[in-house]
């Protein structure tokens, strides 16, 4: 969702990904008009060479959403190092930062900024989001700026991950993060539960048996925990759904297709663990931050979560990197996938198109560089060693591989389960927060009711859902 994924973000994305849930950014995460502010460029592109390089002699100001804010010390610093670094290239591009605290991608504020169009000229985006901003007209089509010289590493970069960005065959944008689903788990409960940590669930059979006996333990620990409110629990759902083999929209994305028997299952599984098990803790209506918050202090045992959630949990809540590990989604058919991109705003020159492309390169597609630089997060003491995000394929992946593995910070051997036992990920549905408020009711009436009518929840939900695909 991440960030869909609502976490820093938007995992419900990002988480979803981490997001990834779900974030945007605010408007004043950074406001750019195209009008004239000293950039050289041609209007719109339409009468300039894309395929040209940028001229050294032109300046050019961009602004960039989801600057690092100085809550994020470390993070800030390296985005300044980048941008000295980046300006021994390119000593004629301004780069203008824009900060916001707090998540920086947030629905409502997002579908504002573009309805108003006033996002920057590099705005963050979620992998769901490419429809809502080409129906707002806000991103630019980039394909023809983007090639094997503007960014080196194009054919390694995940064609899954691209496709995000990409409509009839046009691009616009490139990537930034991704994420797969798994299974994360508290490796201190599981051993006190006479569980082996490093074979985490791998049915959903194996989790109900696991967590009954991670609830055994007393003293208000949860064995397994689900969200249900703020469109995190409709996230959740599709997860599940997809592990099963199931759907939650059908092939045409015109019609619901989760009131069948795989839904059913869901929904049983959950109101057992919740009901006859008493496995899932008794509070409810929980959202993205209440499980973290409860697994980083040995309330909780496992959930649904992308690899970055362990970082939140470090840096935010004060919790060890030894003390959790993921196994593989259980069921294992498909992962539920997302993550996190930039776009460039319809309209701004093509010079400026040009330096946002070299900007997202440099800190985003080079492997040694920027956020791929795992020797400098190691000196600066952020995490090195997630499996994601992991935008790489072929030479890239190995060498990046090797340099996460070299400058690890955490024990990277509690991922391993989750790591060779890769699933094959799946993209969220169209229109997904839509849909996903709508299966918070779902989840919500399954873990809040002991006597739910779960065909009537199904039903309802799907009526709701057809209506929200309907033309």
């Amino acid at each position: 969702m991440r960030r869909a994924r609502f976490r820093r973000t938007r995992r419900v994305g990002a988480v979803t990904l981490a997001s990834a849930l779900t974030l945007t950014a605010l408007a004043a995460c950074g406001t750019s008009s195209s009008g004239d502010d000293g950039d050289n460029g041609s209007g719109n592109g339409a009468k300039a060479d894309p395929a040209a390089p940028l001229d050294p002699k032109t300046k050019v100001s961009i602004s960039i959403d989801c600057m690092p804010p100085a809550a994020k010390a470390a993070e800030l610093k390296q985005w300044n190092e980048d941008v000295k670094e980046f300006n021994k290239k390119y000593p004629n591009v301004t780069i203008n930062g824009r900060s916001t605290p707090g998540q920086c991608l947030e629905p409502p504020r997002f579908t504002a900024m573009l309805k108003a169009k006033s996002q920057p000229d590099v705005f963050y985006t979620y992998f769901t989001d490419l429809p809502q901003v080409l129906d707002n007209d806000g991103a630019q089509d980039i394909t023809a700026y983007v090639n094997d010289k503007t960014v080196p590493l194009l054919k390694d970069i995940d064609p899954d991950v691209l496709g995000s960005l990409k409509k009839d065959g046009k691009l616009y944008g490139l990537p930034t993060s991704n994420y797969r689903m798994g299974l994360l788990i508290n490796r201190k409960l599981f051993k006190e539960a006479g569980l082996d940590p490093d074979a985490p669930p791998a049915t959903w059979a194996d989790v109900r048996t696991a967590a009954k006996k991670i609830a055994g333990l007393g003293g208000g620990v949860a064995g397994f925990g689900e969200y249900s409110a703020a469109n995190t629990g409709g996230w959740h759902f599709t997860a599940q759904m997809y592990s099963r083999g199931g759907d939650v929209v059908d092939a045409s994305g015109k019609k619901a297709a989760f009131n069948d028997e795989t839904g059913k299952q869901v929904a049983e599984n959950l109101h057992a663990m919740r009901w006859d098990d008493d496995s899932m803790g008794k509070t409810q209506l929980l959202k993205w931050g209440d499980l973290q918050k409860q697994i980083a202090t040995d309330k909780l045992g496992m959930f649904l979560a992308a690899p970055d959630d362990v970082t939140y949990m470090v840096q935010q809540l004060g919790a060890k990197y030894e003390n959790f590990g993921m196994g593989p989604i259980p069921g294992g058919e498909n992962t539920l996938a997302g993550g996190n991109n930039y776009m460039i705003k319809q309209g701004i020159s093509a010079d400026k198109v040009k330096a946002s492309i070299a900007w997202l390169n440099f800190k985003f597609t080079t492997v040694g560089k920027g956020q791929y630089d795992w020797r400098r997060a190691k000196a600066d003491d952020l995490p090195v060693g997630l499996p994601q995000p992991n935008l790489w394929l072929n030479g890239s992946k190995t060498k990046d591989d090797a340099a996460r593995k070299e400058f690890a910070t955490m024990p990277v051997e509690n991922f391993k389960a989750f790591t060779d036992n890769p699933v094959p990920g799946k993209a969220e549905p169209p229109k997904a927060q839509e849909i996903y408020k709508v299966l918070d009711n779902v989840m919500s009436g399954i873990l809040t009711n002991k006597d739910a009518d779960i065909d009537k929840l199904l039903s309802t939900a799907e009526s709701q859902v057809n209506q929200v695909l309907a033309p």
